[in-house]
C-alpha cells in the first residue's frame, strides 16, 4: 500500500510525522511525505520519500489557500492508495482529493485549530476553522489525535471514532551527535524545547532569571514570538543567562535534552488546545530522565502525577518560580518513576493503535 502524507511544515523538526512514517515503512508500507520548502529550510535525509513545495505565500490566509490548492492538484495525480492528512490546515485538499479519487483518508489531529491561542481572540478566523471542522469532521471514517481529552470532544461532537496516538518517543532514541550542544557554564540548565509561540510561558522563566544567578535558560526552537523574547532578554540584560539556539533537527535534539537539569512546560490557558495539550516535550524529558516543571492541566497531570516525574504549578510569579527551580534542583531524582515511565511510555507500544488502523483499511 502506497501512502501519501501531507503536512504544512518543512519536515525538519516534525517528530510526530517522522515517527508515523518510520513505523509505516518498517511494516511494509510505501510512504511519501509532502511538505513545504522554506527559505531557511535545512536539508533532509529520510528513509522515506519527501516532496517539499516552494510557495509564494508563507503566512496569512493566502498561505493556506495556496498550499491547499497546490496540494490538491498534486494529490489528484499522485500514484497513491491512501491519503494521510496531518492537521486541519492540510485537510481540505486531502478530503477533496480522496472524494474525487475514491481513496481512503486518514486524519491526524495534532491540534484543535479553533482553540489555538493565535485564533481564540480572532472571532472570524476561529469561525472559519470551526466551519471547516463542521463540514468535514462528521465524514471522517479514520482518524486519531494526540490525547484522550481531544478525542472525547470530537467523538461526542461529530459522532466519529477518533482514536488516540500520543507523541511518545521511540524506546531507544538514536541521537545524531551535533558539533556542540549546551554549554552549562557550570550552572544548572533550564530547558524549553518546541515552538516559540504565544502562550508557552517562556517569558515567565525569563522574568525569574534575575533571581537565579546559578542557572542558565536554554530555549530551543523558533516561532512567532522569538524576536520579541530576544528583545526582552536584551532589555533585561540577561544575555549571559538566556540562550536561544533556534531550530534544532529532531535527530540532534536528544543530545541537547540530555544536558538539562529541569525541563520547562509552562503553557497559558488560552483555549482548549493548550488546556488539553500533551506536548511531546514532556515525553522527551521523561526519556532523558529530566524532571519537568509544568502547568497543572488535565492530560499533563495524568502523566506527571502517575509517574512522579515533575512538579505541577498554577502560578508563575518570578520569585515563586525561582524558589521552585531551586527546590527541584536540590531534590533527588525519582529514578523509579522515570524507569517505570520509560518502560511503559514508548512509541513501539503506542504505534500499535496506528498499525491496527491501517491494517483494517488495508483489509477492507
Amino acid at each position: 500500500m502506497k501512502i501519501t502524507v501531507s503536512v504544512t511544515n518543512d519536515l525538519v523538526t516534525d517528530q510526530r510525522v517522522h515517527k508515523v512514517c518510520t513505523t509505516l515503512i518498517q511494516n511494509g508500507y510505501e510512504v511519501k511525505v509532502v511538505g513545504r520548502k522554506l527559505r531557511k529550510s535545512m536539508p533532509l535525509t529520510r528513509a522515506y520519500a519527501t516532496h517539499r513545495m516552494r510557495l509564494l505565500f508563507n503566512k496569512s490566509f493566502l498561505f493556506y489557500v495556496e498550499y491547499n490548492l497546490r496540494l490538491f492538484l498534486y494529490l489528484l495525480t499522485d500514484k497513491t492508495d491512501l491519503y494521510l492528512s496531518n492537521d486541519t490546515d492540510s485537510l481540505p485538499a486531502n478530503y477533496l482529493a480522496a472524494k474525487i479519487r475514491r481513496k481512503p483518508l486518514v486524519f491526524d489531529a495534532h491540534e484543535m485549530f479553533p482553540e489555538m491561542p493565535e485564533v481564540t481572540n480572532r472571532p472570524f478566523v476561529k469561525a472559519v476553522w470551526r466551519s471547516l471542522e463542521n463540514s468535514i469532521f462528521p465524514h471522517l471514517q479514520h482518524s486519531y489525535t494526540v490525547c484522550q481529552s481531544i478525542a472525547d470532544i470530537y467523538n461526542k461532537k461529530y459522532g466519529i471514532n477518533m482514536q488516540v496516538v500520543r507523541n511518545i518517543p521511540f524506546a531507544q532514541t538514536q541521537a545524531v551527535a551535533p558539533a556542540k550542544t549546551i554549554d552549562s557554564q557550570g550552572k544548572k540548565v533550564l530547558l524549553y524545547q518546541g515552538a516559540v509561540n504565544i502562550g508557552r510561558g517562556i517569558e515567565w522563566v525569563i522574568d525569574a532569571m534575575p533571581y537565579l544567578d546559578d542557572f542558565i535558560f536554554y530555549v530551543i526552537g523558533d516561532g512567532d514570538v522569538l524576536e520579541d523574547l530576544k528583545e526582552k532578554v536584551r532589555s533585561m540584560k540577561l544575555e549571559n543567562q538566556v540562550v536561544f539556539t533556534g531550530r534544532i533537527p529532531f535527530e540532534q535534539l536528544p543530545a541537547y535534552t540530555a544536558c538539562a537539569d529541569i525541563g520547562i512546560n509552562l503553557l497559558e490557558n488560552r483555549g482548549l488546545n493548550y488546556y488539553y495539550a500533551l506536548p511531546n516535550r514532556i515525553f522527551d524529558f521523561i526519556r532523558a530522565n529530566i524532571p519537568v516543571l509544568t502547568v497543572d492541566f488535565p492530560e499533563i497531570r495524568r502523566i506527571v502525577v502517575h509517574y512522579q516525574i515533575g512538579v505541577l504549578i498554577d502560578r508563575h510569579e518570578p520569585q515563586f518560580l525561582a524558589n521552585i527551580f531551586r527546590q527541584m534542583a536540590g531534590q533527588e531524582k525519582n529514578t523509579t518513576g522515570f524507569a517505570t515511565a520509560n518502560a511503559e511510555l514508548n512509541w513501539e507500544n503506542e504505534s500499535q493503535v496506528l498499525l491496527n488502523l491501517f491494517a483494517d483499511i488495508k483489509r477492507n
